[in-house]
């Protein structure tokens, strides 16, 4: 686990944690995470991936998104703002976040397959802001263009991350 420090990118970050916050109510017992999927160099997002972002696009759509997700789009990648339910060190991720991180991954692979120029891995991030001045971050999986992953691992492995990431929350 990785603690922040660019002043500036930890405050456009709290900025987006914090209105995401304030639109959507959580429930009780649920703590606000960023769950991104950016690539190692270079970028991703629909100009230089118009192929990725078709599927995704068409994923999102298909999608009855709660008011628990919100998608936002940047140029180093996608990225879900999400409540995650915690009980006794037990996160709860529902089909509906796993399944658009998982659509993602596959959509920017199915991307290049297709034209999309950039093929750079992508990172599979978790994140949320700690403190007015911190905000933690893991790294927790990296996957090439042409490596498989399934929704399975991708689940076993958000789930491991997030709840270490609430468990420092629950101790303050």
């Amino acid at each position: 686990m990785r603690v922040m420090v660019d002043p500036e990118w930890q405050a456009a970050f709290r900025e987006r944690m914090h209105r995401f916050e304030l639109r959507h109510i959580p429930r009780q017992g649920a703590g606000a995470v960023s769950i991104k999927v950016r690539v190692s160099a270079g970028c991703f997002h629909r100009e230089h991936s118009p192929q990725a972002y078709r599927l995704i696009d068409h994923h999102l759509d298909k999608l009855s998104l709660h008011t628990e997700l919100v998608f936002e789009e940047h140029e180093s990648g996608p990225e879900l703002l999400v409540y995650v339910a915690v009980a006794t060190a037990v996160v709860t991720l529902t089909k509906c976040v796993v399944d658009p991180v998982t659509a993602i991954i596959k959509a920017r692979s199915d991307g290049i397959r297709k034209g999309d120029h950039p093929s750079e891995p992508l990172e599979l991030i978790v994140r949320r802001t700690e403190s007015e001045r911190t905000v933690r971050e893991e790294v927790i999986l990296r996957v090439g263009h042409n490596d498989r992953v399934s929704s399975k691992t991708i689940h076993r492995r958000l789930n491991d991350a997030l709840r270490k990431l609430l468990k420092t929350q629950d101790k303050k």
